[in-house]
């Protein structure tokens, strides 16, 4: 792997990390990103749970620093049940796998599960804060770590930091939705130089993240996991009325208050006896639809109450696009901002955030590309495609050679510079191929993602195509896939292999000539006349992102797809 070097390192190092549901690490110094990474990518389990020791270890690797050099370390969430499971790691390794479906329930599953809503609404106290300290100064201390601090911020806060001083903004409403975290599952904030400050916050009892969870959950999907799935579904229903909607009625919007009416547990059983009356896809849409209304109403009332057009936001409830786009096309939003890594994998990035304000006044990162991960020279790519006895070639002018290939049809295996981090592929890890062709949609389905028919590929487009593409796109940067756009219907057919049934998709729109994915996609763009591509990440089902060479090579040799291409090596099946 390439090493950024002790000797580029300054002042002010901070090792951020989180070690719940996909745990990871970042390091900053100062201002500046040095690396992140989530555990998931490196022991291979998607979502991973354990405490990111790996990830750890791998961030010192390659910037080149020891233990014994970092001496400001961030962590986020010390409610009950994060505690317990830190104290008990079992607990929360038996629901992974059981969520994951790697584990047949038992018989005191559900019982289990009435559990975990009733603890998890427990907030953080003082002695939860001694236990965490003392649990994660142990593995701490285990990786060589000594004479620190330790700082625990709170989760929602952690979020806010992460959205915030990530957007470049400098004045805007922050929303942080998720399901629970420190007893929160919400807050509400105004970040105004270079502060964020409290409006209200949202209980772990009123969580709108738990009832799409539930919703997910009663569709035999899995929570945390398929949400994305329910939003596509929802797509193939036809709409009901508001006022016919009996989900809508689950909560209550009071300015830039949310309360619910039924209880975690009540809640998934009065869901229960609706989801009996309705189809699946009905059932789907009315929860979609009824998260639109209370959040959207959030905003609007949030906006009024700050007196500003900007919006921050981040928390698992924003990975839902659909969501997203309803609060960008609200007339009295200007400028908006979703941290790409919004789910928790994100509170590495975020503790570390709030620990850089806390102790140097930084208010404002750039996070660029997302690639903060590692990267991997030639030498170390030839090396592993000689172990596997591969047939490769060295190609100067890879980014024409790869154009050429997708315009004739192939699916390409991308594997280029620094590790993106966050649910999406960004370019460094992805599966290439034309975005307006069903049979290579529905090949991919078939070898590799496995996914449900009803969810759609995402594209790739350069901001130029983006314009003529795209209703209500208006130039703004959205290089992250984190905000839906509509079509424009006599576009339709140019990306049918990357819409959803509705006419929507999650676009990465790129702006960036000088990158190799921007080269890239301006050689196709001479090709066949667009720069645009289908851009899925490149994993096998149920697995993460690929990571390293290895890692790349595994997948190509299981898939058996038209090329494989790392850097400049061009590999072929």
């Amino acid at each position: 792997m390439v090493k950024r070097g002790k000797k580029d390192v300054k002042k002010g190092i901070i090792l951020g990390i989180w070690d719940g549901h996909d745990s990871g690490a970042a390091i900053l110094d100062g201002a500046d990103i040095l690396f992140a990474v989530n555990e998931e990518r490196l022991t291979r389990r998607k979502l991973e749970i354990a405490f990111p020791t790996q990830s750890i270890l791998l961030c010192l690797k390659e910037t080149g620093l020891s233990p014994s050099q970092i001496k400001e370390i961030a962590i986020s969430t010390w409610d009950f049940s994060k505690t317990l499971t830190r104290v008990f790691p079992h607990l929360k390794e038996e629901y992974y796998l059981i969520r994951r479906r790697k584990k047949p329930p038992g018989i005191f599953t559900n019982i289990k599960k009435i559990a975990k809503y009733r603890l998890t609404e427990i907030g953080p106290s003082s002695l939860y804060e001694k236990i965490t300290r003392k649990v994660v100064n142990k593995e701490l201390f285990k990786l060589g770590f000594s004479n620190y601090n330790l700082h625990l911020f709170n989760h929602h806060f952690c979020h806010a930091t992460s959205c915030a001083f990530a957007s470049q903004l400098d004045k805007a409403l922050v929303i942080t939705l998720d399901g629970i975290g420190d007893g929160l599952s919400g807050s509400i904030s105004l970040f105004e130089e270079g502060k964020i400050k409290p409006i209200s916050y949202i209980s772990g009892k009123d969580s709108l993240g738990v009832f799409f969870e539930h919703v997910t959950n009663l569709l035999n999907m899995r929570e945390l996991e398929d949400e994305g799935k329910v939003m596509a579904l929802a797509n193939y229903a036809y709409p009901v009325d508001d006022s016919k909607n009996p989900l809508i009625n689950f909560f209550d919007v009071n300015g830039v208050n949310l309360k619910a009416r039924y209880s975690s547990i009540a809640m998934y059983y009065q869901m229960k006896k609706i989801l009996w009356l309705y189809p699946p896809e009905q059932f789907a849409n009315m929860a979609q639809r009824a998260l639109e209304v209370f959040v959207t109403k959030l905003v609007e009332n949030g906006i009024k109450k700050t007196a500003t057009s900007n919006i921050a936001m981040a928390g698992g409830v924003f990975s839902n696009i659909k969501v997203n786009m309803l609060i960008k096309d609200m007339e009295n939003i200007d400028k908006w901002f979703v941290f790409p890594h919004m789910g928790d994998g994100g509170l590495a990035l975020g503790a570390a955030f709030a620990l850089a304000h806390k102790l140097y006044n930084i208010s404002s990162f750039d996070i660029k590309d997302l690639m903060f991960g590692p990267k991997f020279s030639d030498k170390e790519i030839e090396s592993e495609l000689k172990n596997k006895n591969l047939k490769y070639q060295y190609i100067e002018d890879i980014e024409k050679e790869t154009a050429n290939r997708i315009a004739k049809g192939e699916i390409i295996l991308w594997f280029q510079g620094r590790m993106e981090i966050g649910p999406r592929a960004l370019g460094a890890r992805s599966i290439l191929a034309l975005p307006n062709n069903e049979e290579i949609k529905d090949r991919l389905n078939l070898h590799l993602k496995k996914r449900v028919w009803y969810q759609p590929f995402c594209p790739s487009m350069l901001k130029e195509d983006a314009l003529e593409l795209l209703e209500n796109y208006n130039g703004e940067k959205s290089p992250y896939m984190t905000m839906g756009y509509m079509v424009k219907k006599e576009k339709l057919a140019e990306l049918k292999g990357v819409i959803n049934v509705d006419g929507s998709c999650r676009p990465q729109i790129v702006d960036d000539d000088k990158s190799r994915y921007g080269k890239l996609l301006r050689e196709l763009k001479k090709i066949t006349g667009r720069g645009v591509v289908l851009n899925t990440s490149f994993n096998i089902h149920g697995e993460p992102i690929v990571c390293t060479p290895l890692d790349a090579i595994r997948t190509f040799e299981t898939t058996g797809f038209d090329a494989l291409v790392i850097e400049n090596y061009l590999v072929e099946g």
